[in-house]
């Protein structure tokens, strides 16, 4: 059984249901999303947030599916997950992460590691567009 069924980087808009399909599988008794969206606000921010503009090097895709691959390890968790890169607007999804496994605690377990290694580890940077025109670049971690 193939236990990253999806990593992708893209700019195409994320599907939230291509995930869940992804991950489908019989003996899977939970299934936990995340879904992370533009928001219209940042703490750093002097004027509201528009768009996000993301960027990847181009071993992103690799990287990512190092990432789910790591934090599946031997649970027997399935994982789909994907980055958009290009302009985003707010409420658009730019990571959709799906996870598949026996029990719930794993899924949660493998989904946060998830996340939180891209925040870390993913080569994609992004470029904040605030509604007076300012921007600012934020890096891994950011």
């Amino acid at each position: 059984m193939m236990t990253v069924a999806i990593a992708r980087i893209t700019d195409d808009p994320l599907e939230v249901a291509a995930h869940l399909d992804a991950v489908e599988d019989a003996a899977s008794g939970a299934v936990t999303t995340f879904i992370g969206r533009v928001r219209d606000n940042d703490p750093d921010a002097a004027t509201g947030v528009v768009a996000l503009e993301y960027s990847a090097h181009p071993d992103a895709e690799a990287v990512l599916r190092g990432v789910a691959e790591r934090a599946v390890g031997d649970t027997g968790a399935i994982v789909a997950v994907s980055h958009r890169i290009g302009r985003l607007g707010v409420g658009d999804a730019a990571v959709v992460i799906a996870v598949a496994s026996g029990h719930r605690d794993v899924a949660f377990t493998v989904c946060r590691e998830v996340i939180e290694q891209i925040k870390h580890e993913l080569p994609v940077w992004k470029r904040q567009v605030e509604s007076d025109g300012t921007t600012a670049w934020k890096g891994i971690g950011g």
